[in-house]
């Protein structure tokens, strides 16, 4: 059995986490850390998990008597981490946060779509960013055979648990409920690692992305519409689309028209493309807590384990 340790144990993401390790054939969830609810049962913050363990959160983490860490603290702590501890050798690493998402310090980017064979032989890797994950899923295929063309425009709308579990002014439910904002036009943080991919795998492109994320009145799931120019027509989007994704077990195009509910609650990315008059629309969606973090740290972990990529992972979305 792997041995798993969690670091920053209290947040939406860890609380999947925990889900679904606890339910992994091949895992032995050996201790969540919470410096804030050290001593508290697990299910008293995950109300989700009662009756599926006993567990208490730990106000230790012993690093030595684990295979794999996961790593679910806030942007920045990662770093700050590495600086008061040192890494048992043999130990495997997953980020969830963004500090090490440039490869550097030695992490592989965790997106397995494009990094697999890299991902199985990494110590350290560093998972992708939710609305990255949806839009680079949304983009590859052109991006590898060179065929990205201008500027690409992308709208994307998210549940509000991406904005993490500490309530703020945009996020409790008065707020919310009945209600879409735009933030972070043009800016979002996750630019830097989708152009850093696009612009690997297609060095010729430079004219970027315009991205507008959009606060959502659900819970989870990631809605991205991508347009751009393209000489294609959507019979050979369709080809070049599945025939890229092919060899992906989560990763899927669809003949008709895709909604969050097939997504949520699953590590699947569901995607359908049209193309009319010079111009591609990419539809792609996600749930933001599972493919846009725990569940694709769990399948980077699968691929560092030699485990089928997979394990633990064929779950049922709340479509009907």
């Amino acid at each position: 059995m792997i041995k798993a340790g969690i670091i920053g144990g209290a947040g939406y993401t860890a609380g999947e986490l925990v889900r679904l390790l606890l339910n992994h054939p091949e895992v032995s969830l050996e201790w969540v850390h919470s410096s804030s609810n050290a001593g508290r049962p697990l299910c008293e913050v995950h109300s989700g998990i009662a009756g599926d363990t006993d567990m208490l959160f730990a106000d230790t983490h012993p690093l030595q008597g684990i295979d794999v860490l996961f790593l679910c603290s806030g942007h920045g702590a990662s770093a700050s981490f590495w600086q008061q501890n040192e890494m048992p050798r043999g130990l495997r690493v997953i980020d969830l946060a963004q500090d090490f998402r440039d490869e550097s310090c030695g992490y592989v980017y965790g997106l397995p779509e494009i990094n697999r064979p890299r991902i199985a032989e990494a110590r350290k890797v560093a998972n992708p960013g939710c609305f990255a994950t949806a839009i680079q899923l949304a983009l590859l295929p052109l991006a590898a055979s060179g065929s990205l063309e201008g500027r690409v425009h992308t709208t994307g709308i998210t549940g509000s648990t991406g904005a993490g579990v500490k309530p703020s002014v945009t996020t409790h439910f008065s707020w919310r409920d009945n209600n879409l904002s735009v933030y972070k036009p043009f800016t979002h943080q996750h630019l830097t690692e989708i152009g850093a991919t696009l612009r690997h795998l297609q060095p010729s492109w430079s004219e970027g992305i315009s991205f507008i994320p959009v606060r959502g009145d659900f819970p989870r799931g990631i809605f991205c519409a991508t347009t751009l120019r393209t000489a294609l027509d959507t019979g050979e989007l369709t080809r070049m689309y599945s025939d890229f994704y092919s060899e992906s077990p989560f990763t899927h195009v669809c003949p008709t028209d895709v909604d969050l509910k097939q997504v949520v609650n699953t590590n699947k990315c569901l995607l359908s493309v049209t193309s009319r008059n010079g111009e591609a629309l990419v539809i792609s969606v996600i749930d933001n807590l599972l493919k846009g973090a725990s569940g694709q740290a769990v399948e980077n972990m699968n691929l560092m384990f030699g485990l089928p990529e997979d394990c633990g992972l064929r779950l049922k979305a709340s479509a009907f």
